[in-house]
């Protein structure tokens, strides 16, 4: 409450509102194809179209590729026409999306179902609109409080996973998407409403070039904390999408007998979709925790505890047969590590790149994307080459191994050189 009580007669209240429930609404619709995975599998294979483990991991990264690369072209739309307009633009684009779906109905085809994912990207590209347009109200000295309330986007994820399987199963897996239209339009109008764009007298924007981009990539730092953050967020986005689709592929009958026991539901999609909220929920709410525990000890030695309990999560789940109430244990650990490491390598990026934090948020964001991407299409490749899951969990327990042993490199250098005058624990 003592953090909330300093952001009073400061900035734009309003802003700041309308700015979280677009991002936190954004990434409910950015992931909507992970709670409905599997009933859309179910509906293609009842229409003669039967998906491979591959076909279903491109619909799911889709989304997670394509916003991705969009938070690149909307940091540089932000810039250049606002974050307000930027950010109406794209709302309007991911409605369409949605009402496409859902006009379609049950003729909708697999080709076109892969379109509407692509401009769902646009809702994950939020990201590089929310953000600046909330920070760039306040001073210095919030912006940790400001960005971690406008930045609390995968409680959405967590909303969507609960409730998007029970309307699937009473309506159809189509009348999600226009729920998903509906409430988007009315986050359209709200925001539109109360979101103001800083004026110049409060914040001047100093507008991206590529140049800032390029020069940046030239860092060697810069692809470490790609790297850190593939892991933490491509790990936590890829498995929160992926999840759901994995637990009724892999326990179907546990789930069923679980779901009747604690809630009268015979419906393994729907007791699979609560606990997959379980697991980003755990993530969510321990990120700002990661970013506190880097804050007391160091982001390089959070890093070291998160990444390796991460690992060696991973690399039960992939060799050890386990119960069905283990398995969901274990994800849950894995899950609530990688979204404290979230918040620890954004404890570092700041202290490095603080004269270009704007331009690595774009670039370390997008690496992130990019890892979900890898990794959701990496656990599809390993299903079918190999008949399971193994290969692939145990490819990402092995970049998890390498990103460890990237810190141990780093860490004297950044310790001796940058570290010295970022005035934090690193």
């Amino acid at each position: 409450m003592a953090g909330f009580k300093a952001l009073k007669g400061q900035g734009h209240m309003p802003t700041l509102f309308a700015a979280f429930i677009y991002f936190d609404m954004s990434f409910m619709i950015w992931t909507i194809l992970g709670p409905l995975s599997s009933e859309i599998v179910e509906s293609f294979a009842l229409a003669g179209f039967i998906m491979t483990t591959g076909q279903k991991a491109t619909l799911l990264s889709l989304p997670i590729l394509s916003g991705a690369l969009l938070r690149i072209v909307l940091g540089f739309s932000v810039d250049k026409f606002g974050a307000k307009k930027t950010a109406l633009v794209s709302q309007l684009i991911v409605i369409a999306s949605l009402l496409y779906v859902y006009f379609l109905g049950e003729s909708i085809t697999y080709n076109q179902l892969l379109f509407a994912a692509l401009l769902l990207g646009f809702a994950g590209a939020s990201f590089a609109v929310a953000l600046p347009q909330a920070g760039q109200w306040y001073p210095p000295k919030l912006q940790g409080l400001v960005l971690g309330i406008a930045g609390g986007a995968f409680f959405g994820v967590a909303v969507g996973f609960i409730f998007s399987p029970k309307i699937a199963e009473i309506y159809g897996w189509q009348t999600v998407f226009l729920c998903g239209a509906v409430f988007a339009s009315l986050m359209f109008i709200t925001y539109a409403w109360l979101a103001k764009d800083a004026p110049p007298e409060v914040y001047k924007v100093r507008k991206k070039k590529l140049s800032d981009y390029v020069k940046l990539l030239k860092d060697k730092d810069t692809w470490w904390f790609n790297l850190f953050y593939v892991i933490s967020f491509g790990g936590f986005v890829g498995f929160g999408v992926f999840l759901k689709l994995y637990l009724t592929d892999t326990y179907p009958e546990e789930m069923h007998a679980f779901g009747l026991r604690w809630f009268s539901e015979d419906n393994i999609k729907i007791t699979s979709g609560y606990f997959v909220a379980l697991c980003i929920f755990a993530g969510t709410i321990l990120r700002p925790i990661g970013g506190s525990i880097a804050d007391k000890i160091g982001g390089i030695k959070a890093l070291y505890i998160f990444f390796t309990l991460v690992m060696i999560s991973v690399a039960i789940n992939a060799m050890v047969t386990l119960p069905f109430g283990l398995v969901v244990f274990v994800f849950f650990i894995t899950m609530a590590n990688l979204g404290m490491a979230n918040g620890a390598v954004f404890q570092l990026v700041p202290q490095r790149f603080s004269k270009d934090i704007g331009v690595m948020v774009g670039i370390v964001g997008a690496a992130g994307g990019l890892g979900g991407t890898a990794l959701i299409k990496t656990l599809g490749w390993s299903k079918d080459a190999f008949d399971g899951y193994t290969v692939g969990f145990l490819i990402f327990a092995g970049v998890t191994l390498v990103a460890i042993a990237g810190l141990s490199f780093v860490k004297t250098r950044w310790r001796t050189t940058w570290g010295l005058k970022s005035g934090g624990m690193i």
